[in-house]
């Protein structure tokens, strides 16, 4: 190592090194100049930048994201936080660098009260920050007596650069992505983002609890044909219909749930997993149990070994069938949209679905075959819908044609079976096929082969699109939405975490950079 590379390194602190910095320069009679961002990949605007803060206090102190807080999508930050922080400490015109801990510059500011606090001139005006932070930040600057800066030097974006110089996207993938920056997808975003934002939507599905049971293998049993294992830990998840409406409610003013749960204690679970908008209308089954399916992972690479059902999936009747169709039939019409996510564990039954088709404005339906109901859980079981969304298994099943090409599928064979004008078919790592009656078939790439779990992964491409095709999306649209939902909900484990509305709109803005 250099004299100049461990002189750098001796830049880099902890927040709280900062700080007890800061407190000697402000001693020695000294201005603090402070920038944050993620320097994911440093060029000339960063340094430009950089310098330009520098002429705003007599020392520059710069923080950088954590890898954690970087919500640029799947396969971001490309460099770590230590590297990155590396990079910024082997600029001349640096005197500090830390890594902060958390997604926004608050606290950072709250620890060094810097004089200055220096953005660039594309935070100039806050309406275009899609997060507010710039907002919070300003006001945190402003109450120690500090004051906000925007620097006007040549721009240039990592993103963009990252997109197009280092081979982070496929051939395909990087095609598709230039055409569509010319098709004013990101307006569309904007302006359904906008649009679904007071509407008030009806979920009607299945309880599922989804159980994490994470075990290490020890080897073959040597008296049995199976595979011993030993207990490490275990995460319980309000899956199913639950999880969906989270998704939901992060983009709709309000989302509320019918569903059947068993008298187990898994209700309460549920609702303590659900988000402040959204409210749980339960029907409980007596003597039955809540569905839950427990998965046995070895967890040093999350790889699922079996799952164990616990379940009754014999359709709802009666008295409880009843309460059901009834609160649909008095209250489906009140909302901007219903959703249906039907995972064939018993509550959407025939005399359910014709309440669904006759009371929602706006009928949405996901139609799941698993393990459970698999050939008995199909699609064709709706005469109508507004929107449908399955997966390529589903599909050809439902058309009972194993070798059509999935096109055809989409736009010719499930048409001709069910009235619905919108078609969306998920296809894993190929992506998906979008369709709208009388349009073409539109095909949208996977945008990351990067996978730790896919469990929920279609749920969330149906729950966020949903809701803009309701509002009038172009089913492409609706597609690079769903992928992009998609690609980040394989990069989290179970249902630890719903999709946020930030989060999404910033990774399709890095997509489309």
């Amino acid at each position: 190592m250099s004299d100049d590379d461990g002189k750098a390194l001796t830049k880099i602190q902890t927040l709280e090194g900062m700080a007890a910095a800061a407190e000697r320069v402000r001693a020695e009679g000294r201005t603090i100049a402070l920038a944050h961002g993620t320097f994911d990949l440093l060029h000339m605007g960063h340094v430009r930048h950089l310098q330009a803060a520098a002429r705003h206090g007599d020392v520059l102190f710069v923080t950088v994201t954590c890898d954690a807080g970087v919500n640029k999508g799947p396969g971001r930050p490309v460099f770590t936080e230590q590297l990155r922080a590396e990079m910024l400490a082997a600029l001349g015109c640096v005197e500090c660098v830390a890594v902060n801990p958390e997604a926004t510059a608050v606290n950072v500011i709250q620890c060094v009260k810097p004089d200055v606090y220096i953005k660039g001139s594309d935070y100039a005006n806050p309406d275009d920050d899609i997060t507010g932070k710039i907002r919070d930040e300003r006001d945190a600057v402003e109450s120690h007596g500090g004051r906000i800066e925007f620097t006007d030097d040549i721009t240039f974006s990592s993103s963009t650069l990252i997109n197009r110089y280092l081979d982070v996207f496929d051939p395909v993938l990087r095609e598709y992505l230039d055409r569509k920056q010319n098709d004013a997808v990101e307006e569309e975003i904007d302006r359904l983002t906008a649009e679904i934002a007071g509407y008030r939507v009806l979920i009607v599905g299945d309880s599922i609890i989804d159980e994490y049971n994470y075990v290490f293998p020890m080897g073959k049993s040597p008296k049995e044909n199976m595979i011993a294992t030993r207990y490490r830990d275990s995460e319980v998840f309000a899956g199913g219909v639950a999880a969906a409406a989270n998704h939901i409610a992060e983009f709709c003013e309000s989302v509320e749930i019918l569903t059947a749960v068993g008298d187990d204690g898994y209700e309460d679970l549920t609702r303590k997993s659900l988000k402040p908008n959204v409210w749980l209308h339960a029907i409980t089954r007596p003597g039955k149990p809540t569905t839950r399916k427990a998965r046995y992972i070895d967890d040093s690479y999350m790889r699922k070994l079996f799952e164990v059902y616990h379940m009754d999936d014999t359709p709802m009747e009666g008295e409880q069938e009843r309460r059901l169709v009834d609160e649909i039939e008095r209250r489906a019409g009140d909302f901007d949209l219903v959703i249906v996510t039907d995972f064939g564990h018993g509550l959407i039954t025939s005399r359910v679905i014709d309440a669904l088709s006759r009371s929602a404005k706006f009928l949405a339906v996901n139609c799941q075959s698993n393990s459970a109901n698999h050939g008995y859980n199909l699609i064709t079981k709706y005469d109508r819908a507004d929107y449908i969304c399955i997966d390529a298994p589903e599909a050809r099943l439902a058309v009972a044609d194993k070798y059509a090409d999935t096109e055809s599928v989409v736009t010719e064979l499930l048409p001709a079976r069910i009235d619905c004008p919108n078609f969306v078919v998920t296809h894993g790592k190929h992506g998906c096929i979008a369709w709208k009656r009388g349009g073409k078939a539109a095909k949208v790439p996977a945008f990351t082969k990067t996978v730790v779990d896919t469990v929920g992964a279609g749920d969330a491409f149906f729950a966020v699109t949903a809701p803009m095709v309701a509002a009038g999306a172009r089913m492409e649209t609706a597609g690079f939405v769903g992928n992009a939902a998609g690609a980040m909900k394989v990069g989290i484990v179970g249902h630890r975490q719903s999709i946020e509305k930030v989060s999404l709109l910033k990774f399709i803005r890095t997509l489309l950079k």
